[in-house]
């Protein structure tokens, strides 16, 4: 994307008039925040609903003759059980490189209709997504990008009785399902699910009907709407990974902590890109793990920062650091050697050339409150 100017979103002039302060990502100009500020907006998703605009994520269709085929396509390319997937359920996974590391993280969803599977990948990394599916998928599977819709979340603990105001029907879609449904006459796709470590749903809808649903939510004196500042910080504290930081195409899913993802049938099956180095690990053991930091003093630890062991030798780096509002302090996560991942290990961050005080703990840093 460099030299050419950022995509705008179906939803930018309603963050305009809404006062955002509107930057750069993921090729996008997307607000950070609200004239409310960082920290207010996190802990309104805390206590309330946060809306989200999350269109710049990648939706798309991968169909064939039949669900059994299109899942056996995809197997190949995730180590999910897709085939287990029931009707309109939903399951997170990872796109891994012959090396095994990661090339994307992403949704997958079973549509009603057999032979469909609904996909949502991150921005940064929808080009490379799209065109990786085309190159590994059969003949007789194809993808179908969705760049007519738009994406927005849905946040919090009062976010069921909002959008249940609308779909009374919302209050019984369990985690990880999605259902069709009408919102003020709009016709949406509704998931529960979300990236915030709240309970929350996020909702596909056409880019034409977006600013009016946009709209129409915000009205609720329960919702406002939400930067992202609040959803990195919000992410952070759920102990959430974000491709970038805690996933790139060096990381495999067992370094990062991601093996629930991943079913026995597929562990111990494999037939999927990537699954030498997976299996090896699983085998092995890992020489390095995705932990949860708690810097002792009140700076915090950025992207980037060395770890060491207190004896002062380097034994990782840190992926994502900040504040966390809930928790009240400088929180971060980050790899290190498998010996000192043990949450209560004491270890050093090197913070402009000194070294400060900080613990492993275990993650997330705030229990997630998913409903399940």
């Amino acid at each position: 994307m460099s030299g050419d100017a950022p995509k705008r979103t179906s939803l930018y002039d309603e963050h305009v008039k809404l006062g955002a302060r509107m930057v750069p990502f993921a090729g996008y100009d997307m607000p950070v925040q609200y004239p409310t500020g960082i920290i207010a907006e996190h802990s309104w998703t805390r206590t309330n609903a946060g809306l989200f605009d999350v269109s710049h994520m990648g939706q798309c269709v991968i169909s064939g003759d039949s669900f059994e085929a299109v899942a056996k396509a995809m197997e190949k390319l995730v180590p999910a059980d897709v085939l287990g997937l029931k009707r309109r359920q939903q399951r997170y996974s990872q796109l891994l490189s012959e090396e095994g590391g990661t090339l994307d993280d992403l949704m997958i969803t079973r549509h009603d209709e057999d032979g469909f599977l609904y996909v949502v990948v991150n921005a940064g990394r929808k080009d490379h997504d799209y065109a990786w599916f085309e190159q590994h998928l059969p003949r007789r599977v194809s993808l179908k990008r969705l760049d007519g819709l738009s994406l927005m979340a849905l946040q919090g603990p009062k976010a069921e009785a909002v959008l249940a105001k609308h779909a009374p029907l919302m209050r019984n879609l369990p985690f990880m399902q999605s259902a069709d449904i009408e919102i003020g006459g709009m016709r949406t796709q509704v998931s529960r699910s979300g990236y915030t470590g709240e309970d929350g749903f996020e909702i596909s809808v056409s880019n034409a009907d977006a600013p009016k649903l946009w709209n129409l939510l915000l009205s609720d004196p329960l919702v406002k709407p939400i930067g992202l500042g609040a959803r990195d910080s919000l992410r952070l504290e759920g102990g959430l990974c974000l491709y970038g930081h805690e996933l790139d195409e060096t990381i495999s899913p067992v370094e990062a902590d991601l093996l629930w993802s991943i079913s026995k049938r597929r562990r111990a099956e494999g037939g999927f890109i990537g699954a030498a180095r997976v299996q090896k690990e699983l085998a092995d053991g890992v020489s390095r793990k995705r932990v949860g930091i708690r810097p002792e003093g009140r700076a915090p630890a950025r992207e980037g920062t060395v770890i060491t062991d207190t004896s002062g030798r380097e034994i990782g780096k840190v992926t994502s650091g900040g504040f966390g509002p809930t928790v009240g302090g400088p929180i971060a996560m980050g790899y290190v050697e498998t010996p000192s991942a043990v949450p209560g290990t004491k270890i050093n961050l090197i913070v402009r050339g000194n070294a400060m005080p900080a613990g492993i703990v275990k993650l997330p840093f705030i229990p997630n409150r998913f409903k399940r």
